[in-house]
């Protein structure tokens, strides 16, 4: 059989990464050179490195994150209130593969949302779907899905994601009915998926937040005393920056 023959089936089975690497073994003598089991070794391995970055690619865009952040980026200096120890250990997304909670705290622009981006970043790197939602948008969306029958589609969503990143919790007041979305978000989801929150409010204002004192005893059962938490200090990143400059 030709070569152009056999890169055509190649094609029709979808092995673009094995195609890339065969083609280029034919443009290089040195690798010509090798055994047929080391070239065949490459062009398996050029073949799951083209189809885990299609796979990662896909999970990016259905995250919707709202930065692109990179994990390998994290700014550690100490002012930050960041612990490098917890940072890597959070990274290795065992608490994303164990279901669990994470809340991120601190003033505006210490960097909360470009953190929870970059922990969502890793968490699709290692194969987790995840979604990014801003807080007060996401009960909006309850709200309208409610309206026209489509909140069992919306809650479906969710339901597929291993991580979701509620991002701003805290800023914008909330209806009896936003609380009893809430209820039923963290119900639903607390112990299926893994849940990022990040928060200007300090922890122990939410309480007042939540407003209605039975449900926000049960959102918070359920939410902070199992967490993992982060609390971020220190000046803005976003004034630094354009200090810098």
């Amino acid at each position: 059989m030709l070569i152009e023959q056999t890169i055509d089936i190649m094609r029709q089975l979808r092995l673009h990464g094995m195609v890339e690497s065969l083609l280029h073994q034919q443009d290089n003598p040195s690798l010509q050179a090798l055994t047929f089991d080391d070239r065949l070794a490459l062009m398996v391995e050029a073949e799951r490195l083209a189809r885990d970055n299609r796979r990662l690619a896909r999970l990016l865009k259905a995250a919707r994150l709202k930065v692109l952040a990179s994990p390998e980026a994290i700014d550690y200096r100490a002012s930050r209130g960041l612990d490098r120890q917890q940072l890597q250990t959070l990274l290795g997304c065992d608490w994303v593969q164990r279901n669990q909670c994470l809340i991120i705290t601190g003033p505006t622009g210490a960097g909360k949302t470009w953190l929870a981006c970059a922990l969502g970043q890793q968490a699709a790197r290692k194969g987790f779907p995840v979604q990014y939602h801003r807080f007060s948008r996401l009960l909006e969306s309850f709200e309208i899905a409610r309206e026209d029958g489509s909140l069992p589609t919306l809650r479906a969503g969710l339901g597929r994601m291993k991580l979701v990143i509620l991002d701003d919790w805290g800023l914008s007041p909330l209806t009896a009915m936003m609380r009893q979305d809430l209820l039923e978000i963290i119900d639903d989801r607390l112990g299926c998926v893994a849940l990022l929150i990040t928060a200007q409010l300090p922890v122990n204002r939410w309480h007042d937040y939540l407003g209605e004192p039975t449900l926000a005893d049960a959102i918070l059962d359920r939410l902070v005393h199992s967490a993992h938490r982060i609390e971020l200090r220190g000046e803005s990143m976003r004034k630094l920056q354009a200090d810098q400059s």
